[in-house]
């Protein structure tokens, strides 16, 4: 078996791979949500049969009315009395009305690299075109008649000032019935809110048993990336359930999905921002994903806790999390590794060390997260060190070739003595050539007697894909690739490189086509990746010829609409491989005539007598 066709055989293996990612992606990288006005009918208050106890838990939907005229975010902000939030990664303001957690802007990050473009907004609220938000508070049991705040109730605010990291908002409300509701909100210095609710019995009442529940609702369709390697839609895990993620589509096709877990945590998740409600982490409670069309499209998640009686003259407490936020590698990581807040939230002098239970799964990991999650954590290392990511990638590309340079130099000795027996080889095929079987038993000898793997070329391309695959993943999903720099006009290593030959890289005064914005760094990637499938004459036969010399300039095509730091790291493989593959051969004692076989793709063949005759 010729070397060629093996190196052949991998490549479009490999191209086949890419390009069956490429064409079920859909490539709409980051553009704009849609923006559509919906609004929903009051559902809550319905009864809930499939969770035990279940009763009055609120339901998908909002508690805007039908059909009532959309108005700005702003607008909406302005018709409810708030609390504002002014904390250190992120800032806007509580509900007063509801109590709800409605507004939320990212002070970290923009929606262009353009560093005046908006903030990324969250959260809004009820009333405005998309609202999206967490609410907390209370249902009764089966039967139980006591009034309780709702969406409509307008708390009192007892905190003066907004809401920080070191100052807690704290509402409070009486039902006139003999309970008093105080809520204490709180925010860390990243994105994590924390919500304390205590009842308050008064004596001579009557016992309450008040059953405990938080939700995030999401009104209107979120437009979604699109690509199969990245989850958006309803996502958490389950307690010893693990990981669930259900697909806006097939929430509202198969109807609700219930659990019943301890620990966990449940919410919904955008490529870079997430909003996750945290129960206690040691007491069951009952999850659920639901989704709602009635006056347009709402999907929910929410939790129930058993119930709590309060007893009069006593008071009851509980308290549940809200992460709302960048969903960056760091803060995820500390969250799940931090003390238990729930104890601390509670009043305990102590706490463990169990956060939330497998938090980490909110980023989108894939399958591959044990090879994925360390190629993170190496470029974030050497970033913190060189301050640029794009460095990073090619220090890191310069590492794995050291790592796997016993494995890569065994094949590219085996490559040169290949390149060194062609002579005989070609002998060996002239002499048998009406006998194929004859032919490969005596070219299967040569490769034995000269110590030659003809599999051995093909093992620097196996390695790659895997890392290949592990650094999209890492470029696509984390936020911190996201609007990250490398040099001139790269702007943004996890975006496609902006510049295009066809209009000159911008000297052009004209747009071009999507399809035929070939950038600067997607010809770098093509040319060497020419060169380096040059170091070899081209193969004898006229087909291998042609897919060698055609390969180049699909992948350049290929990789054109990936993100830039890819191709980077592409480029710059291709540029290493070339100088320790041309080492090794010179080593061997095998002539390089890099120029002559370039030439030669381009010079027109003369016919052979087959073709003559």
């Amino acid at each position: 078996m010729d070397n060629r066709n093996t190196i052949l055989a991998i490549a479009l293996s490999a191209l086949v791979l890419i390009g069956w990612q490429f064409f079920f992606a859909k490539p709409q990288i980051d553009a704009q949500r849609q923006q559509q006005a919906t609004q929903q009918a009051l559902t809550a208050d319905k009864s809930d049969a499939a969770q035990p106890g279940a009763a009055n838990a609120p339901q998908p939907g909002g508690q805007a009315a039908p059909n009532a005229p959309a108005k700005t975010r702003e607008g909406a902000l302005r018709d409810s009395p708030r609390i504002p939030i002014d904390a250190e990664r992120l800032h806007g303001s509580i509900a007063l009305i509801g109590g709800r957690v409605d507004d939320v802007t990212l002070k970290d990050y923009r929606e262009t690299v353009d560093p005046k473009s908006p903030e990324i907004v969250l959260f809004a609220p009820i009333g405005s075109p998309q609202p999206y938000y967490a609410e907390f508070g209370f249902v009764n049991a089966p039967g139980g008649q006591v009034p309780l705040p709702n969406a409509q109730t307008e708390w009192k605010a007892e905190s003066q000032g907004p809401l920080t990291s070191q100052t807690p908002a704290v509402l409070t409300w009486d039902n006139g019935q003999g309970l008093t509701f105080r809520r204490t909100i709180s925010v860390d210095k990243d994105y994590l809110f924390t919500v304390r609710d205590e009842v308050a019995n008064a004596a001579g009442g009557q016992p309450a048993t008040l059953y405990p529940y938080a939700l995030i609702s999401r009104h209107g369709e979120p437009h979604i990336s699109g690509y199969y390697v990245l989850f958006e839609g309803l996502i958490g895990v389950m307690g010893d359930q693990g990981l669930q993620e259900l697909a806006y589509k097939k929430i509202t096709d198969d109807g609700p999905r219930t659990f019943r877990p301890t620990g966990g945590w449940l919410g919904i998740t955008d490529k870079y921002w997430a909003a996750a409600l945290v129960p206690p982490q040691d007491k069951p409670y009952n999850a659920r994903f639901a989704a709602t069309t009635d006056g347009g499209k709402t999907y929910q998640t929410d939790y129930l806790l058993d119930p709590m009686t309060v007893q009069p003259g006593a008071t009851a407490a509980v308290a549940g999390q809200l992460f709302a936020g960048a969903k960056q590698v760091s803060v995820i990581d500390a969250y799940e590794n931090s003390p238990s807040w729930w104890q601390k939230a509670l009043g305990a002098q102590t706490a463990d060390r169990a956060g939330i239970q497998r938090f980490e799964l909110m980023i989108d990991w894939g399958w591959f997260h044990f090879i994925t999650k360390p190629m993170f954590y190496a470029l974030d290392f050497f970033y913190k060190m060189v301050g640029n990511f794009g460095i990073a990638i090619l220090i890191v590309t310069v590492i794995l070739k050291l790592f796997f340079f016993p494995l890569a130099n065994k094949s590219y000795v085996s490559m040169s003595k290949m390149k060194l027996v062609q002579p005989e080889m070609a002998r060996i095929r002239e002499r048998f050539k009406d006998d194929k079987v004859k032919q490969q038993q005596e070219l299967m000898e040569l490769y034995k007697k000269e110590k030659i793997n003809p599999l051995a070329g093909c093992l620097p391309v196996v390695v790659q894909i895997p890392v290949f695959f592990a650094l999209y993943k890492v470029l696509f999903i984390t936020i911190e690739m996201r609007h990250a720099p490398f040099f001139g006009w790269i702007h943004d290593l996890a975006a496609p490189d902006p510049t295009s030959l066809f209009n000159l890289f911008g000297l052009l005064p004209y747009d071009v086509p999507h399809f035929l914005m070939i950038g600067v760094w997607p010809l770098i990637m093509g040319v060497t990746m020419f060169l380096q499938m040059r170091l070899n004459p081209a193969p004898a036969d006229p087909a291998q010829q042609m897919v060698f010399t055609w390969m180049p300039v699909f992948f350049t095509f290929l990789l054109a609409s990936f993100p830039a730091g890819l191709v980077i790291y592409w480029s710059w493989n291709n540029f290493l491989s070339i100088v320790q593959q041309a080492l090794i051969m010179k080593r061997q004692g095998v002539k390089i005539d890099l120029l002559g076989n370039v030439l030669d793709t381009f010079k027109r063949k003369k016919p052979t007598d087959a073709a003559k005759g």
